[in-house]
């Protein structure tokens, strides 16, 4: 019963044998990556940008509701109310920076992956 080590040990020999140099990465098939087996970035983009413009027409009706609500329930005294509503605010305008910042970092993973 052989282990991982013997294995590595059978492929190193197969390599010598068949005359490849195996202190060469690169003549290994086995450790050189597949640019081309991940495409489609074109229409990853695509539905990023429908997702983001689906956070962000989410996070513009939330952040109104909010600012009404706060504003109504601060006016009539109800601080619990307005306290709520703050804090809805305020993780409406949060999402809409996440979600912006999520989509120029996925943008700038897609180019940064064109280039390697």
């Amino acid at each position: 019963m052989g282990g991982p080590a013997d294995d590595q040990r059978r492929n190193a020999e197969d390599d010598e044998q068949r005359g490849r140099d195996v202190s060469d990465p690169r003549d290994r098939p086995d450790t050189v990556p597949d640019f081309g087996g991940v495409g489609g970035t074109a229409e990853l983009r695509a539905i990023v940008g429908a997702l983001l413009m689906f956070v962000l027409v989410t996070a513009v009706l939330m952040l109104i509701v909010c600012a009404i609500i706060w504003a109504i329930a601060s006016s009539s005294g109800n601080y619990q109310a307005a306290t709520k509503a703050r804090t809805g605010l305020f993780v409406a305008v949060g999402a809409a920076a996440l979600a912006g910042a999520g989509v120029a970092w996925l943008n700038f993973l897609l180019d940064v992956g064109t280039q390697l």
